[in-house]
């Protein structure tokens, strides 16, 4: 059972407090004394037009100031002697958009139209007593409207900096911390690494000097010093990228093809569609895919050949990567097993930005990585 609060959607609340105000105007004014006949009917629905439009005053509390004040001096004219509670609210709104200047300047033209409104509806030589009294309430209350206005602007304004500045602490810190983790592992790690790797290759080059047969181990321990030191050299990269320099994007990708093509290995990149600029967090992506598929090929798949395809299509784009090389059970797995190396970070990276990552073999042997990158209509 949820026990937390409803909260009721703000449209409601503004269509509440519309229908609210308009049924307040129209029982204050029908209440009390009031013109007959047509001067009624067009009171009447001046009083409701002025409510009604305080459901619009979140999109347009300027439009709904000029209606609420409009329609006051309106009804006024007309014979209904009832507050402009309708324009107060209005004033209120506006206030708290940031529209200090321009709904002061309203409210100031407003008062001495109801100030004429006022004598026209009343005869006499009450006219100059009534127009004063209201006169001095209105200002009253439009003082308080205003107020009330700029005081919750100002909390909301002071809210959005605390919240601001939480954030810029909290990512000030998360900073250091990276750069402290990629400090200690430079630290602890790079040196040892370097030794192994250094001391492996020197076995391993006096053992094939001698003629002698390397031994599997000693293979095995030099191939995993050179994994490991281009793992961590990736890992303290990533860990002191400050993002101060643009990173690598899809125009970055005919560079990085090339990079991994060898005697070897024979890379192709074929651009289809027409390429437009996309998101900065699409190019990104997409970059990061091709990098690690082409690492993942040259690393395990023992493959000849490797295809790169970029499709810019209306709202998508597609990245594919095909290989001719293996695609036994442990080269999958192997892939997979770091999250954020293999398959596992290409597809974490592509569910952030809600797109489709499939990989799997191909039917003439190989292996395939196709993402599809929602673009949002990027032109």
């Amino acid at each position: 059972m949820n026990r937390g609060r409803f909260a009721v959607p703000a449209r409601v609340t503004d269509w509440l407090v519309a229908v609210g105000v308009a049924a307040l105007l129209l029982g204050s004014g029908l209440s009390g004394p009031h013109p007959s006949g047509g001067r009624e009917l067009l009171g009447c629905t001046l009083l409701a037009v002025g409510g009604l439009a305080l459901a619009t005053r979140r999109r347009a509390p300027l439009v709904v100031l000029a209606v609420a004040g409009l329609s006051a001096v309106g009804y006024q004219a007309a014979g209904f002697d009832v507050l402009a509670v309708s324009y107060l609210v209005a004033v209120y709104a506006a206030v708290r958009a940031g529209h200090r200047t321009a709904t002061l300047a309203a409210s100031v033209g407003l008062l001495a139209a109801l100030q004429l409104a006022a004598l026209v509806s009343h005869d006499g030589s009450a006219r100059e007593s009534v127009a004063q009294a209201r006169t001095t309430l209105e200002i009253a209350w439009l003082i308080a409207a205003f107020s009330a206005g700029e005081a919750v602007r100002q909390a909301e304004r002071r809210a959005e900096q605390a919240e601001h500045t939480r954030e810029e602490t909290a990512r000030r810190r998360a900073d250091e911390e990276r750069l402290r983790i990629a400090r200690e592992l430079h630290d602890s790690l790079t040196h040892q690494i370097s030794v192994i790797k250094v001391q492996s290759e020197v076995a391993v080059h006096v053992a094939r000097r001698r003629g002698e047969q390397v031994p599997e181990a000693l293979l095995a321990i030099h191939e995993a010093g050179r994994e490991a030191g281009r793992e961590l050299r990736a890992t303290l990269e990533a860990l002191r990228d400050d993002d101060t320099t643009p990173p690598p994007g899809l125009d970055h990708i005919p560079h990085l093809v090339k990079q991994f093509r060898t005697s070897v290995l024979e890379t192709t990149l074929t651009i289809e569609g027409h390429p437009h600029a996309l998101p900065a967090a699409v190019g990104r992506t997409a970059y990061r895919i091709v990098q690690e598929s082409l690492t993942n090929v040259s690393r395990h798949a023992a493959a000849t050949t490797v295809s790169v395809l970029i499709d810019y299509r209306p709202d998508t784009l597609v990245i594919r990567v095909d290989d001719n090389g293996k695609t036994t059970q442990d080269t999958t797995q192997d892939t997979t097993r770091t999250p954020g190396l293999g398959l596992l970070g290409m597809r974490e990276r592509v569910t952030a930005l809600g797109g489709r990552l499939s990989t799997g073999s191909r039917g003439a042997g190989g292996f395939t990585v196709q993402a599809e990158l929602p673009t949002g209509g990027a032109s």
